[in-house]
């Protein structure tokens, strides 16, 4: 029996339009866009001034905390302007604007195809190169790897878990990347064991990718500790939590880390970046994006430098089709809308997403029939019906007492609402607030 987390989750319609396609590596844009925010944490500060010249790979932002990240430049060229630009919300964010000239890397990284297999090398060595290169975490939280693989004092890591679940639907850059990438994929894992001191690591697969694990099981047969586990298909698997559950049985106590439970989780796209930081010397400058639809012409995912605007990997795709009523960065059910096709793409972004006018379509709020759907389905075990209810009363207090803090904003309420309530957006916003007043108390 295939094994998944034990309460709530759902199984929309998957759409993996794009889950035979090839990557396509798209060509360097003329000018790029590089947020200096583009982590969980403290922005980076700028190391380079307008008129400077820089190469790919070049260090252009200097993390300025513990939770913060290096940012590098993907291109090369001159830089224009270091200044505030809107991002995909449409919010002013500081950035740096690069005019492309060629394409010149800084001379330690290692471009070549021929993979390096030498993972012999000691845990400091591994966490400095993985920070030096701005690892963050690849399937969207955007968490600084190295801050992950430094647990507190008196915390130890007891096993590796590497997420290729991928389960929001229409999204495939993590399944191409197993296909393609595979072995590098596998090298990184046994980096980030090295790393983390632990002498077993789980890669998390749902069963709807049996391509990926096959291939990966055949790639880790001659390598120790490493075990391929094939997951039943039920979203939002892919959350930390329900992967930690899934695999290893154990729950993590509301307001926790993964630690707690010793476990320490990684995105299949992050042990990738891992492996050619340490062993190409390569910083996190481009990415791999899934360009999707159901009326888009050309769908598919693109390897594409960080800074991207995000109206030229969709002109990739063949173009905004007539019929496009909305664009999501993102998935569908934990994406966000994008105001501003214009912005750069970033280390975060796994998918663009452009839903037809059927898709598109916000149905009309209407009252609540007390079916309970909403609990049955909510992964962490809470009450959205009533967290959207005291979100609307601005009740942060109560919000706090019925933990809303634990909500990881899957969705999975909102779609299973036969109401359409708008149920996630209400939470999402009154959780927002009441980490302000959290934060706020603290001070």
């Amino acid at each position: 029996m295939l094994k998944t987390f034990k309460i709530g989750g759902i199984h929309p319609p998957e759409n993996k339009l794009t889950s035979g396609g090839k990557i396509q590596k798209l060509p360097v844009p003329e000018q790029v866009i590089i947020p200096l925010g583009q982590h969980i944490g403290a922005p980076a500060s700028p190391v380079v001034k307008k008129g400077d010249a820089v190469k790919a790979g070049q260090l252009i932002g200097q993390a300025t905390g513990f939770v913060s990240a290096n940012v590098h430049s993907s291109v090369s060229g001159t830089v224009t302007a270091v200044e505030s630009r809107p991002d995909a919300a449409g919010l002013l964010k500081p950035c740096i604007v690069i005019q492309v000239e060629g394409d010149e890397w800084v001379p330690e990284v290692d471009l070549s195809e021929k993979i390096e297999r030498h993972t012999d090398l000691p845990k400091e060595e591994i966490i400095k190169a993985i920070s030096a290169a701005g690892i963050v975490g690849m399937g969207g939280a955007t968490f600084p790897t190295q801050v992950k693989l430094s647990p507190p004092p008196g915390s130890k890591a007891e096993i590796l878990i590497i997420n290729g679940v991928e389960c929001e639907p229409y999204l495939t850059a993590d399944h191409r990347i197993m296909l393609e990438r595979g072995e590098e994929i596998l090298i990184g894992v046994q980096l980030l064991m090295k790393a983390i001191e632990v002498k077993k690591a789980v890669i998390g697969i749902e069963n709807n990718k049996r391509d990926a694990i096959e291939h990966l099981q055949s790639l880790a047969a001659g390598m120790n500790g490493i075990e391929i586990c094939p997951l039943k298909v039920k979203y939002p698997q892919g959350g930390e939590k329900q992967l930690i559950q899934a695999i290893t049985k154990r729950a993590v106590p509301s307001g926790a880390l993964p630690i707690a439970v010793g476990a320490v989780v990684q995105n299949v796209g992050t042990a990738l970046a891992v492996y050619e930081a340490v062993l190409k010397r390569k910083p996190l400058v481009e990415r791999v994006v899934t360009v999707t639809g159901k009326s888009v012409k050309n769908p598919g995912n693109f390897l594409c430098r960080i800074g991207t605007p995000i109206a030229e990997v969709i002109k990739a795709a063949g173009g905004p089709p007539e019929d496009t009523a909305k664009v999501i960065g993102g998935g569908p059910m934990m994406g966000r809308a994008i105001f501003n096709i214009d912005s750069p793409l970033m280390k975060g972004s796994s998918g663009i997403l452009l839903l037809n006018e059927k898709e598109g379509e916000r149905k009309p709020c209407k009252n609540c029939i007390r079916c309970t759907k909403c609990v049955s389905v909510c992964p962490m075990g809470l009450e959205p019906y009533l967290l959207m209810k005291l979100s609307q009363y601005n009740l942060l207090e109560r919000m706090e007492e019925e933990k809303v803090m634990d909500c990881i904003e899957c969705g999975s309420c909102s779609f299973t609402c036969p109401a359409d309530r708008p149920l996630l957006d209400y939470i999402r916003l009154g959780k927002a607030r009441t980490g302000m007043m959290i934060r706020n108390r603290k001070k």
